[in-house]
C-alpha cells in the first residue's frame, strides 16, 4: 500500500513530524521531488534534525529510505546528512539511491545565486541551492544523472560540452569565472566514488516491495501552492509538489496510491515571495513568528524568517483538492493558545466581488482577505491525547475549519514531538 505525506500550502507545514510518525508503520519512504532547498524539522527522542534531502523516517531501523528518481540530488549534502545523523547516535540508516536521479552540481548552485544577483528587487526570493537551474537543465536534457556517473568515455565527453554552453553565460551575462572541462570531471568522481554504494533500481525495488504487501510513504517537499502548475507561479519551485507526481518521481504504478495525508498548519507561514493573501504584519506576526513552530518559525535550511498569517480557508480547500486528500493532519494547534480571538480567511475579496475559489495569480495579487473571527481558548493544551479532552473553543475552531476546506482532520498535532499528537 503506497501512502503520501504533502503540504497544502506553501510549505513549512509539519510533513517532517507527520512522516516521522507514520513512518513507525511503514516499511519504505520516498523521497520523490525537489531538493535540499527545504528542510523538515523533526524532534525524536534522539534529539533535533532538519533534514534537507534524507525522508524524514530514517530514525528507525525497520524502514528503508530511498532517494527517488525526481529528487534534484545534492551527493555532498546527502552524505553529510547521513554522516551528522549517525555522529548523533542515530543507527546507519539503510539509504537507496535511484540510478535515474539527476544530480545537482556545482555550477548550478552558483547560477541560482548569480541569478537571484543579477535580478536585484525583482528576484524570486530563491534558497540559492541551484533548484531552478538544476531543474532548467533536466528538461534541457543537458543534466547529468546518477547511472551516466559510471560511464567514463560519456563523462569525458559530456564535461566539455556542459562547458562550451555554460561558460557563455559566465562570461557575458554574469561575468564570472569560467569552468574547465577538468575541474568537472574530478567533482563527477568525486561524487561516483560518494554515492556508489547507495545506487540501485528503486522503481523495481518498490515494485517488489508492492508484490510484498509492503507499505511505502512518499513523502513531499513544500506544498500545493508552489507547485510550478498549480500554484502561485511564477513563485514556485521546480518539481511538481503534488501526491500523484510522487507515483512518478518514485517509479510506482498510480493505481498504488491509497492514501493522501495533506498537512496544513493552524495558521498560514510562508518562506519566499508571492501572494500570501491572509498575510500579518507588525507586532502581531512578530509575536505569531516567535511563538511558532518548535523554537519559532524559521526557515529549516535558511534560517529565514517566515511571513506569517491566519489560516486561510480558501488556500488550503484548494490545496487538499490539488492533493487528492483522504486525510488532513492539522498542526501546532498549541501555538495558538495564547490569542483571544483568532481571525480565520474565509474569502478573497477580487474586484468588489467575494470568492472561495482560488485564483489564478494576476488575480491573487489584487485579493484582499475576508476575514472571521473565532473565539481563543486561552490555554495551553500539550500533552492532551483525546479529542474530547480539547478545550470546546479549540475543538470548534478545527470543526470550523474542517466544514470550510470540506475534507476531514483526522490527526491534530499539539507540539513538536512524534508522541504530541490526536487521532479524532
Amino acid at each position: 500500500m503506497v501512502k503520501a505525506v504533502v503540504g497544502a500550502n506553501w510549505g513549512d507545514e509539519g510533513k517532517g513530524k507527520i512522516t516521522d510518525m507514520m513512518a513507525a508503520n511503514a516499511d519504505i519512504i520516498v523521497r520523490f521531488q525537489g531538493g535540499a532547498n527545504a528542510g523538515h524539522t523533526i524532534v525524536n527522542n534522539y534529539g533535533k534534525f532538519a533534514l534537507h534531502t534524507l525522508p524524514s523516517g530514517v530514525f528507525y531501523g525497520h524502514t528503508t529510505s530511498i532517494i527517488g528518481n525526481g529528487v534534484a540530488l545534492n551527493i555532498p549534502i546527502l552524505i553529510n546528512e547521513i554522516n551528522s545523523i549517525v555522529e548523533k547516535g542515530v543507527p546507519a540508516p539503510k539509504i537507496l539511491v535511484s540510478d535515474r536521479a539527476q544530480i545537482v552540481m556545482p555550477y548550478h548552485i552558483l547560477f541560482d545565486q548569480y541569478e537571484e544577483e543579477r535580478l536585484g528587487k525583482a528576484s524570486f526570493g530563491s534558497t540559492k541551492s541551484g533548484i531552478a537551474p538544476f531543474y532548467s537543465d533536466k528538461y534541457a536534457k543537458i543534466g547529468y544523472q546518477v547511472q551516466e556517473l559510471f560511464d567514463e568515455d560519456l563523462l569525458k565527453e559530456k564535461v566539455v560540452r556542459t562547458c562550451d554552453q555554460k561558460n557563455v553565460l559566465l562570461e557575458h551575462l554574469y561575468h564570472k569565472p569560467l569552468l574547465t572541462p577538468e575541474e568537472l570531471l574530478d567533482t563527477l568522481h568525486e561524487y561516483r566514488d560518494m554515492i556508489a554504494p547507495y545506487v540501485c533500481d528503486t522503481s523495481a525495488f518498490l515494485w517488489n516491495a508492492l508484490k510484498e504487501n509492503k507499505t511505502i510513504l512518499l513523502e513531499g517537499q513544500l506544498g500545493t501552492l508552489k507547485d510550478p502548475d498549480h500554484g502561485i507561479y511564477p513563485m514556485v519551485t521546480s518539481s511538481s509538489t503534488l501526491a500523484p507526481y510522487g507515483c512518478i518521481g518514485a517509479g510506482i504504478p498510480a493505481q498504488e496510491l491509497k492514501q493522501v495525508v495533506t498537512v496544513c498548519k493552524a495558521y498560514s507561514s510562508a518562506v519566499g515571495a508571492g501572494a500570501f493573501v491572509s498575510e500579518i504584519f507588525g507586532d502581531e506576526a512578530d509575536e505569531l513568528r516567535r511563538r511558532g513552530g518548535d523554537g519559532g518559525e524559521f526557515g529549516a535550511t535558511t534560517g529565514r524568517p517566515r511571513r506569517m498569517g491566519w489560516f486561510d480557508c480558501v488556500a488550503s480547500k484548494y490545496g487538499c483538492r490539488m492533493q487528492g486528500t483522504t486525510d488532513v493532519a492539522f498542526t501546532v494547534v498549541d501555538v495558538l493558545g495564547y490569542l483571544d480571538e483568532i481571525p480565520v480567511c474565509v474569502g478573497y475579496e477580487i474586484d468588489g466581488e467575494v470568492t472561495t475559489d482560488f485564483p489564478v495569480t494576476s488575480k491573487l495579487e489584487k485579493a484582499k482577505p475576508v476575514l472571521k473571527t473565532l473565539p481563543g481558548w486561552k490555554c495551553d493544551i500539550r500533552g492532551i491525547k483525546k479529542y474530547e479532552d480539547l478545550p470546546e473553543n479549540c475543538r470548534t475552531y478545527i470543526e470550523f475549519i474542517e466544514k470550510e476546506i470540506g475534507f476531514p482532520i483526522t490527526m491534530i498535532s499539539n507540539g513538536p514531538s512524534r508522541d504530541d499528537i490526536i487521532y479524532r
